[in-house]
């Protein structure tokens, strides 16, 4: 399996119609409303290589609002224990 993080940017005014249609893809699992850089992250899964291009080129790109992606692909996975700790370090008071 094959995860890939793409940070989309959008016409402000279609964000929440891009994030509803970028989740109806087949190989997109989540879609996150997010400050900073982007504004969507889409989590991608796939079985192959050649797939990433038919979600992420084919699909997200064409979504009317997606102004440009950009992709990153996982090398490595951890495990959720290991994720859960290291995103509440400093969260107990």
């Amino acid at each position: 399996m094959l995860t890939s993080i793409v940070l989309i940017d959008t016409a402000a005014d279609r964000i929440p119609e891009v994030a509803a249609q970028i989740t109806d893809l087949r190989g997109v699992s989540e879609v996150y409303s997010v400050t900073g850089k982007a504004d969507l992250v889409a989590m991608v899964r796939v079985r192959r290589h050649e797939d990433l291009a038919e979600v992420i080129a084919d699909g997200i790109s064409k979504v009317p609002g997606v102004l440009r992606t950009e992709t990153l692909i996982a090398f490595r996975t951890y495990s959720a224990v290991d994720l859960e700790q290291a995103f509440a370090l400093g969260l107990d008071d």
